[in-house]
């Protein structure tokens, strides 16, 4: 089965079954972001959860959190962001529309509630590779993953018979599930370890035949990408932001969650990047109309629209 089908059908399973925030395709790297995008990644709530969620249903710019502007008196945020003029007052503008930050009278900003520190607890990454007979680069990916050990559990999800010689190819650390996209069906082959994600890591950078790269996250800086993380996570979620235009596609449910893009002509889930006039079967039409933020709700910790959210403003004349 193709990866991004069955990944979307894992996420469909993973939000029906687990009290978790669900998301695709976030960065799991510390020195460099980039350089490890994870597949799915799980939040698990914390005992502050229910104060991030009536923050705002987005994603809180990181440098608006750690900055110094409080809830009370207002800040101005060339002072209080640790930026360039320019960009503090940018970081300040998307804080203001997400709900972080509010406009003060007479000019600055404040926080419009303060940020639980503790709303996350483990996050747990789990990589695809529905056929193994076709691994790429997995063993160096989990490795990258078991070495930096910036998330709590890291599990590899398949679809295919996993034998005793897959096993030891896969770092000891990682678990294993087998899933059919098909039935919904979810085995555990190995239970994953815990991770020491509280300890500094070895984070993989590059490859060589002399040589290997490698940069030490300190604990430290693995506490704030992981703040990073679930903070993106909790606003992006796993959904397609856009359906393709396409009288061949149908946003159709895996589970009771609905919004997966199935193509009639291709028989199966496809990926909206990969649609387009391009394709063979495509019969232009009005993309079908799906509320992301409707099927999400309701149906994971994630809120669409929290009591506490500020009011939305936009277009922030200059700080003065």
């Amino acid at each position: 089965m193709r990866e991004y089908p069955f990944e979307l059908a894992l996420c469909a399973h993973l939000e029906a079954h687990e009290e978790t925030v669900v998301a695709r395709q976030i960065g799991g790297g510390v020195h460099a972001p980039a350089n490890r995008v994870l597949d799915v990644v799980l939040v698990e709530p914390g005992p502050e959860f229910e104060a991030r969620a009536n923050l705002t249903p987005e994603t809180v710019p990181d440098a608006a959190i750690e900055s110094d502007v409080g809830v009370g008196r207002a800040s101005d945020p060339r002072e209080a962001i640790d930026a360039r003029p320019e960009r503090a007052h940018r970081i300040a503008e998307q804080a203001v529309e997400v709900g972080f930050f509010e406009r003060a009278v007479g000019g600055g900003v404040r926080q419009a509630a303060r940020y639980p520190d503790d709303w996350f607890g483990r996050l747990v990454a789990v990589e695809n590779k529905p056929d193994l007979g076709d691994p790429g680069d997995l063993q160096t990916q989990l490795r990258k993953d078991a070495s930096l050990a910036l998330v709590d559990e890291v599990v590899l999800a398949t679809e295919s018979y996993v034998t005793g010689a897959h096993l030891n190819r896969i770092p000891e650390p990682v678990g294993v599930w087998r899933f059919d996209p098909e039935t919904g069906d979810r085995e555990v082959v190995r239970e994953a370890d815990r991770l020491p994600s509280d300890e500094a890591g070895v984070e993989l950078l590059d490859e060589h035949p002399l040589r290997t790269d490698v940069a030490v996250a300190s604990a430290e800086a693995k506490a704030r990408r992981r703040r990073r993380m679930a903070e993106r996570a909790y606003g992006k979620g796993w959904r397609p932001d856009e359906f393709p235009a396409c009288a061949e596609i149908e946003a159709v449910a895996r589970e009771g969650s609905h919004g997966l893009p199935f193509c009639h002509w291709k028989g199966r889930v496809v990926d909206p990047a990969r649609c387009g006039p391009d394709c063979p079967g495509h019969d232009p039409a009005d993309a079908p109309e799906v509320d992301a933020e409707e099927v999400r709700d309701g149906r994971t910790p994630w809120v669409a629209d929290p009591e506490g959210k500020a009011r939305r403003q936009s277009g922030l004349d200059k700080f003065g």
